[in-house]
C-alpha cells in the first residue's frame, strides 16, 4: 500500500442503523424490515477516511442524494491534489444518468449493475471465443499447498435430508460495449458468467447459470479481470461499516431527531479519522524506511480499540519539578517508538 500514491478510490454505501425506539423524528421502516434510519457512507478505500456520512430516513433508496454527495468526495480528492481519482459502488449506485458527467471530469468509475433482461441476451448471445476463464487470486495467507480435507459434514447433512445445494463450478468473463439509455457514449460492460452446480439430495439437477454485471470508464489497459476482482475489493468496506460500528459507535442512534442523530454520525467517525491522519502524519526515517512503513500500514489498518489501548489510553505519570512538567509512560509496547515519532512530528 503506497500512501502517497497521487491515485484515490471512493467507495460508497448504505448502510442500516436500527432503533427500538419509537419517537425518534425521519425514522421509517427500512427495505429490511427493521425501523431506523438509512445512511450514506463515502470512504476512501485507501486510507479508510471517512469522506462523508449522511444520515437519510429509513425508507429512502440507498442511492438517494448519493450522486450530490459524490461530486463533493471528487472535488474533496481534487482540491486535495489526487490526479487519478475511482468511485467504486454495488449496482444501487450505477446512476447512469450522472456517468457522462464524470466521465467527463476524468473520474474512473466500477459499479454494479443490476442484471436486467436486455443484457442478460446479450451475454447469451455472446460467442464462446469472447469468454476467458476468471480465475481468482489466493488471499494472501493462502498458499497452493494440498491438504487433506476433513468430512465435510454440512454437506452429508444436507445431501441425507433432500435440501437443495448449490456449489460453483467455474467462472468466465466477457465484455461488451453497452450505452445505457440516459447516457451519451457506450461504456465497457464486464458481465462474468458463474456456473453454479444444483442438486437435491444424491440427484444432480441442471447447472444453474448467472450473470453478473459491471459498468466501467476504464481504459482498455485495464483488464476485465482487474475491473471485476475491483469491485470485489470494495467489499473492504465492510471492515470499515464494522469498525465504525463496534469502535467509535458511529452506526447508532442514541439522540431524538435525524439531524441531531447525524450530527452524531458525524462527530464520531472524525474520531475514526484521526486514527488513519495519525498513520498518514507518522514519519518514516530513511535508516528505518522498512520497519517505519510497515508501522504505517499496520496503524491505518489497525482496529479502533487497539489505537485507543496503542495511542490514547496510555498510563503516564505527571510530575512536576523545577519549573517543568515531566511526563513519565509507566508502560512500553510495540508501539511507543511510534508514539514518540508522531508526537515530534505534531509538536507536542
Amino acid at each position: 500500500m503506497h500512501l502517497s500514491s497521487n491515485k484515490r478510490t471512493s467507495d460508497v454505501d448504505g448502510i442500516i442503523v436500527a432503533t427500538t425506539a419509537q419517537c425518534k423524528e425521519g425514522m421509517d421502516i427500512s427495505y429490511k424490515g427493521s425501523w431506523g434510519y438509512h445512511p450514506l457512507l463515502i470512504s476512501l478505500a485507501n486510507t479508510k477516511e471517512v469522506l462523508a456520512i449522511v444520515n437519510r430516513s429509513g425508507s429512502v433508496h440507498s442511492a438517494d442524494n448519493a450522486a450530490q454527495y459524490l461530486d463533493k468526495a471528487i472535488c474533496t480528492c481534487i482540491a486535495g491534489g489526487f490526479k487519478r481519482i475511482r468511485m467504486r459502488g454495488d449496482c444501487k449506485f450505477s446512476q447512469t444518468e450522472y456517468l457522462d458527467g464524470w466521465d467527463a471530469l476524468g473520474v474512473r468509475f466500477q459499479f454494479g449493475y443490476e442484471a436486467k433482461p436486455k443484457l442478460k441476451e446479450i451475454a447469451d448471445s455472446l460467442p464462446e471465443s469472447a469468454w476467458s476463464k476468471l480465475t481468482r487470486p489466493l488471499p494472501q495467507n493462502k498458499t497452493n499447498e494440498v491438504r487433506a480435507k476433513p468430512r465435510n459434514v454440512k454437506r452429508s447433512i444436507v445431501r441425507e435430508r433432500g435440501y437443495v445445494h448449490l456449489e460453483l463450478l467455474h467462472e468466465e468473463v466477457a465484455e461488451f460495449k453497452y450505452q445505457p439509455v440516459a447516457c451519451d457514449k457506450a461504456y465497457r460492460m464486464i458481465v462474468v458468467r458463474k456456473n453454479i452446480s444444483k442438486e437435491q439430495g444424491e440427484a444432480r439437477l441442471l447447472d444453474e447459470i448467472r450473470y453478473f454485471f459491471y459498468i466501467t470508464n476504464d481504459s482498455p489497459s485495464v483488464t476485465s479481470e482487474e475491473v471485476v476482482f475491483g469491485c470485489n475489493d470494495r467489499c473492504d468496506q465492510e471492515n470499515l461499516i464494522a469498525q465504525l460500528s463496534g469502535g467509535v459507535r458511529s452506526r447508532c442512534a442514541p439522540v431524538d431527531n435525524l439531524l441531531s442523530n447525524w450530527a452524531y454520525m458525524v462527530i464520531t467517525s472524525i474520531a475514526w479519522n484521526l486514527k488513519s491522519w495519525s498513520a498518514l502524519l507518522l514519519p518514516v526515517e530513511p535508516e528505518h524506511a522498512d520497519s517505519h512503513r510497515a508501522e504505517k500500514k499496520r496503524l491505518l489498518t489497525m482496529e479502533f480499540k487497539t489505537f485507543l489501548s496503542a495511542f490514547i489510553h496510555i498510563p503516564c505519570q505527571i510530575v512536576k519539578h523545577a519549573r517543568r512538567t515531566i511526563h513519565r509512560l509507566l508502560g512500553w509496547t510495540g508501539y511507543t517508538s511510534a508514539f514518540f515519532r508522531l508526537c515530534r512530528v505534531m509538536n507536542i
